[in-house]
C-alpha cells in the first residue's frame, strides 16, 4: 500500500496530467507537496503544449494550477508553508511582476518564500515555475521582516521552520564575506522561532562559476557554525543570482525534532561539512546526489545523463534503504540539468519509471548554468517521508 495518495484534480484544463512519471502533487496526514509547476498548457490549435504571456501572467496562470492541485487535496493557497519560484534568468529582470501576482493571490498569507534563479526551465518559453509546500497549520516568523509581500522571513509548520531565500550582497564583494553573512542572517531567524544553527536539516546554496574558485572556502563557515549533526545539502551553480551584487543565495530548513544523521557508510562525508541525510521525526532531509562513487570520489559515465541519472537514482535508494526505507518513500525531487545534459534529459524518464514506484514523487526539472563537478549532467535532490 502506498504512503502517498496522488492528487488527482477532478478538473484540471492545462494538461492531461495522467502520464508523466511524476504526479501534480502527493498527500498525506493532510499535507501535500507539490510538482513545480509554469504557465504551461495544451494549446488546440497549435497541437502541443504552450506557454503564453509575460512573467505576470505566467505567474497567475502557474498558481491557479496549485490552487487546482490543492483544492483536490482539501487545502488552498492560505495553507502553503513554503514556496519555491524557480525564476530564468531572463525572468528575474521582472520578478516584481511575479511578487505583485502572488501578493494579489495570497493576500495576508505570509509563507516562506525560496527565489531561486535558473538559466532557463523545461518549457523554453517559460520564465517562472512554482512548487509549494503546504498543510492545515503553521506560523510566520517575522522577525527582522523587510517588508515582502506575501513573503516571511520564516514559517514554521508542525516540527519544521522554512527559511525564505537570503542573499547579503550589501556583505561585500568576496564570497566568503557573503557566505558568513547568509549564515548569520539564517541564525539569526531561527533564534526568533526558539532555534538554533544546530537545528538545521537542510541547506542549498546557489552561486556562480565565477565564485568557484572560492566555494570550497565556505566550508570553513559551515564547519564553524553548523553541526554537531551536519545537515543534508546542496551546491548548484547559475548564470546569475537575484541581483548582480549577490554572489550566494542560502535556502535553509530547521526542524525542532530529534536529528539522526543518515549514512550508508560511505567514509567519504567524515571530511565534509554535510550528512548524505538527516532523519528528523518521519522526515528524511537528503543531500542533492550527481553520479559521484562515493568510495573512489570518480565521476561516473561522462557525457551519458541516462546512466548518470540511473547512477545517482540508485545512490538515493541507498540512503533511503540505510533510513529503512525505499523508493516508495520518495515524495519530491529536483532534477539540476545542465545545458550539455538537456538533449537527451527525456530519458531521465524511463530511468525513473525503472527506479521508481507508483504513485510518483512530485518533481522540478530546471537548467542550472554547471554543477560543482564538470562532468556531472544531473543532480537530484530529493525528499523522503518515512512511515
Amino acid at each position: 500500500m502506498s504512503l502517498f495518495d496522488a492528487i488527482r484534480p477532478e478538473r484540471f484544463p492545462w494538461f492531461e496530467y495522467g502520464r508523466y512519471t511524476f504526479s501534480l502533487g502527493l498527500a498525506r496526514e493532510g499535507k501535500a507537496w507539490l510538482s513545480g509547476h509554469s504557465a504551461s498548457e495544451y494549446d488546440v490549435g497549435e497541437g502541443h503544449i504552450v506557454v503564453k504571456g509575460g512573467m505576470a501572467e505566467q505567474t497567475r496562470t502557474a498558481y491557479a494550477k496549485i490552487a487546482a492541485i490543492l483544492e483536490a487535496a482539501g487545502l488552498t493557497l492560505g495553507d502553503a508553508h513554503r514556496i519555491v519560484e524557480y525564476v530564468t534568468a531572463e525572468g528575474i529582470e521582472h520578478y516584481a511582476e511575479a511578487e505583485g501576482a502572488r501578493g494579489e493571490l495570497l493576500g495576508e498569507h505570509r509563507p516562506a518564500v525560496c527565489t531561486v534563479v535558473v538559466n532557463r526551465l523545461l518549457r523554453p518559453q517559460a520564465f517562472i515555475e512554482i512548487e509549494v509546500t503546504a498543510g492545515p497549520h503553521g506560523e510566520a516568523i517575522t522577525v527582522g521582516d523587510d517588508g515582502r509581500v506575501a513573503r516571511a522571513p520564516a514559517y514554521a509548520a508542525d516540527d519544521i521552520v522554512y527559511l525564505s531565500s537570503i542573499t547579503a550582497p550589501d556583505a561585500g564583494d568576496d564570497l566568503l564575506a557573503q557566505a558568513t553573512a547568509v549564515f548569520e542572517r539564517a541564525s539569526a531567524v531561527l533564534e526568533a522561532a526558539g532555534l538554533d544553527m544546530s537545528h538545521v536539516v537542510k541547506t542549498v546554496d546557489y552561486t556562480t562559476p565565477a565564485t568557484l574558485g572560492d566555494y570550497k572556502r565556505t566550508g570553513r563557515v559551515r564547519k564553524e557554525l553548523l553541526g554537531p549533526v551536519y545537515p543534508a545539502a546542496a551546491g548548484i551553480l547559475v548564470s546569475r543570482l537575484q541581483t548582480p551584487q549577490t554572489l550566494i543565495s542560502l535556502d535553509v530548513v530547521a526542524s525542532r525534532a530529534p536529528l539522526e544523521a543518515i549514512n550508508p557508510g560511505w567514509e567519504r562525508y567524515a571530511k565534509l561539512t554535510y550528512s548524505p541525510a538527516v532523519r528528523a521525526g518521519n522526515v528524511l532531509f537528503m543531500s542533492g546526489q550527481a553520479a559521484l562513487d562515493p568510495d573512489t570520489e570518480r565521476a561516473m559515465f561522462d557525457g551519458d545523463i541516462a546512466a548518470q541519472a540511473e547512477y545517482t537514482y540508485s545512490n538515493i535508494i541507498e540512503v533511503l534503504k540505510a533510513a529503512g526505507g525505499g523508493p516508495e518513500n520518495l515524495v519530491k525531487t529536483i532534477e539540476f540539468v545542465t545545458p550539455a545534459g538537456l538533449d537527451r534529459y527525456r530519458e531521465v524518464a524511463k530511468v525513473r519509471e525503472q527506479l521508481l514506484v507508483a504513485p510518483y514523487p512530485a518533481s522540478t526539472g530546471c537548467v542550472c548554468e554547471a554543477l560543482l563537478r564538470p562532468e556531472f549532467l544531473i543532480e537530484i535532490d530529493p525528499l523522503a517521508i518515512l512511515a
